[in-house]
């Protein structure tokens, strides 16, 4: 697989986990309540921060050569 490939599924991957994030930050304030509402949200932030920075890495490496 190319490097460039796999940047594109990495990507995706970041992509996919900001949708979880919002997911769990939306599902968690309407409807939980109490310590399970601050675990649920903390799981949001981490999935955020981790795809926040997989997007950096992959934009900071700059393009792919082209075969």
């Amino acid at each position: 697989m190319s490097q460039a490939m796999m940047n594109m599924w990495i990507s995706f991957f970041a992509l996919a986990l900001m949708f979880v994030s919002a997911g769990s930050a939306i599902f968690s304030r309407e409807k939980l309540k109490g310590w399970v509402q601050k675990l649920v949200l903390v799981f949001s932030f981490v999935c955020l921060i981790v795809s926040g920075c997989i997007v950096f890495l992959i934009v900071l490496g700059g393009p792919t050569a082209t075969m």
